[in-house]
């Protein structure tokens, strides 16, 4: 069998998006040696995530479409599927190409621009709304990687719930791998980590609340650590660390690497993801699997990703997330450990195996019972 991939973000997202992508294609490609893998990646890569296997190949769009290539990925690149004779095209991030003529599956991570419109530009909420409802109209199968998120669908989009799945997402194998205490010792001087600590993983932005952390521990004495791309938002906490002198306390980090992260994982004491709303929530999986306890959002997706160990809170409530946090500092040991140990043992629903099982079924279904 010929799969291909609509594989932009693969190559010009370091992480969310591309980390679903590289994860799954690498896979899948791992466990289906003789499957060819096609990536379709419209321009030369801007970041450098991507290795590649025997059986993945990358096409680019070639002649005059090389200049054209936003067109290539939206229509022309059909062509380019029926030359490369492929028998299945999957969509990785909510788009399909018109003309597709092949079967093909489609994921849809969040609709988080057609729930809260208000959180994006006009032009882009109209742009996204076209792209998904093309996507789930035109597909054979629609992937939801959560059950919220197919909630969302159904609610919506004119998709039908015989045509939708959820899958789950996974994650990389780096935060399932145990450091020894030299390998942890050597982050925390990396980064300058102290010897506990909050940490807060995603991007800084409004919607997933990173400031109310600050605010629930303004007058304590815990630190924090925020790793993520600053946005406006990052800049809001920025000046209210500043304005209550709670610079000593914080530590920002934009940039690091995978093996580092899971490294600041690892070294974590609490690990708290006060989101209003997300499509799924990796970072809640990274720490599951890192030995972490969790503090998380009520409702939503949360609790899918989260599971029976983590704590949920309402995230317009500071108080509460301060009394969840400190609940989990004032654990004893055996708490802890259970707590961790409770995590881990529900995380291993995300684990390679059972995700990769599910995409063969799946992948069978739409191209009638063509093995992998």
């Amino acid at each position: 069998m010929r799969i291909g991939y609509d594989a932009k973000r693969i190559f010009h997202n370091a992480s969310g998006l591309g980390n679903y992508g590289r994860d799954l294609v690498r896979n899948l490609a791992i466990s289906f040696p003789k499957t060819e893998f096609y990536l379709y990646n419209p321009k030369k890569p801007s970041v450098n995530r991507w290795r590649s296997l025997p059986n993945t190949k990358t096409r680019k769009p070639a002649g005059i479409w090389r200049y054209f290539h936003t067109t290539w990925r939206q229509g022309h690149i059909s062509r380019q599927l029926k030359a490369d004779q492929i028998d299945l095209y999957h969509g990785l991030s909510g788009e399909l190409p018109k003309g597709l003529k092949t079967a093909s599956v489609v994921t849809v991570h969040d609709l988080i621009f057609m729930r809260y419109p208000k959180l994006y530009k006009a032009a882009d909420v109209y742009i996204h709304k076209l792209k998904v409802n093309h996507a789930v109209s035109a597909a054979t199968k629609v992937v939801a990687i959560s059950e919220q998120t197919k909630a969302d669908l159904l609610e919506f989009t004119t998709v039908t719930e015989d045509k939708v799945s959820v899958i789950y997402q996974g994650c990389h194998r780096v935060f399932k791998n145990k450091l020894n205490e030299k390998e942890k010792e050597e982050i925390r001087v990396k980064y300058g980590l102290p010897d506990t600590f909050v940490l807060y993983v995603g991007t800084l932005e409004k919607r997933k609340n990173a400031l109310s952390i600050a605010k629930a521990l303004k007058d304590s004495a815990l630190h924090m650590v925020f790793i993520g791309k600053v946005k406006a938002h990052g800049e809001k906490i920025k000046a209210f660390v500043a304005e209550n002198k709670m610079q000593n306390r914080v530590i920002f980090i934009e940039g690091i690497g995978l093996d580092d992260l899971a490294g600041v994982y690892q070294n974590a004491t609490v690990f708290c993801y006060p989101s209003f709303f997300e499509g799924f929530g990796i970072p809640i999986i990274e720490a599951l699997y890192s030995g972490v306890p969790v503090i998380t959002t009520k409702g939503g997706c949360f609790s899918e990703a989260g599971g029976p160990a983590s704590l949920y809170v309402d995230p317009k409530d500071e108080k509460e997330l301060q009394q969840a946090i400190n609940k989990l500092f004032s654990e004893t040991k055996e708490r802890r450990d259970l707590r961790i140990k409770k995590g881990i043992s529900y995380a291993q629903k995300f684990n390679d195996d059972v995700i990769v099982a599910q995409w063969e079924k799946l992948y069978q279904s739409v191209t009638h019972g063509q093995k992998l």
